[in-house]
């Protein structure tokens, strides 16, 4: 993996690119993170768990707990929303620039966050075909929680791993998983957008 760390006044974002990792693998993996959160963090993830489980076809307002310590030493409880597109503000919509994107809304650290229409901020990841793989960007936005320089560089740490880890373990899971019939016990949903920015939309959910 390749990566580089920026910030600007909208976030922290992290530009990436991967061998041997394809964007149909990734749009998998965001539909059946239960099977490998903790490989995709060995050292920082617990098992994850669906509130509000990802159906087959579409994973919007699917919520997943998400429990993990980051290098700061402190473990959280995240509550972990896949939004809808025309849901968030378009400020934030205006990072969308390549082909495959699944923007997250993160609620809050107990159950009470799931009821709550007010994030605390947003993890935006994208991603396209390259020559040897793909390349991608993944981004921190704070919204009601205001992120500092620091705050973006222990999570980009973090994402950094995971999404590295990608290379390791993503290939081999998803040729492993072609022998479950998909649907709710291997659910697929294609990820892929129409046009960029605040006027992109998802190509396959309407």
């Amino acid at each position: 993996m390749e990566y580089a760390v920026r910030h600007d006044a909208l976030g922290t974002h992290l530009d990436w690119s991967l061998n041997e990792v394809t964007a149909r693998q990734i749009d998998w993996f965001w539909s059946n993170m239960e099977k490998a959160f903790v490989l995709w963090h060995p050292e920082q993830h617990e098992y994850l768990e669906w509130p509000v489980p990802v159906k087959h076809g579409d994973l919007r307002g699917a919520i997943h707990n998400a429990p993990q310590t980051w290098r700061d030493g402190k473990r959280q409880n995240l509550y972990i929303r896949y939004e809808n597109l025309a849901d968030v503000a378009p400020e934030i919509r205006d990072v969308l620039t390549m082909k495959h994107a699944i923007v997250v809304a993160g609620l809050g650290f107990d159950e009470q966050a799931l009821a709550k229409g007010d994030p605390m901020g947003y993890r935006i990841h994208q991603w396209e075909p390259s020559d040897s793989g793909v390349i991608g960007m993944s981004s921190g936005i704070g919204t009601r929680r205001k992120e500092t320089v620091e705050d973006g560089k222990i999570w980009a740490e973090h994402c950094a791993q995971e999404v590295g880890n990608w290379e390791v373990f993503l290939p081999d899971l998803y040729r492993l998983y072609k022998v479950v019939e998909p649907g709710s016990r291997n659910p697929f949903t294609d990820l892929s957008l129409d046009g960029k920015g605040r006027n992109a939309s998802f190509s396959h959910m309407k």
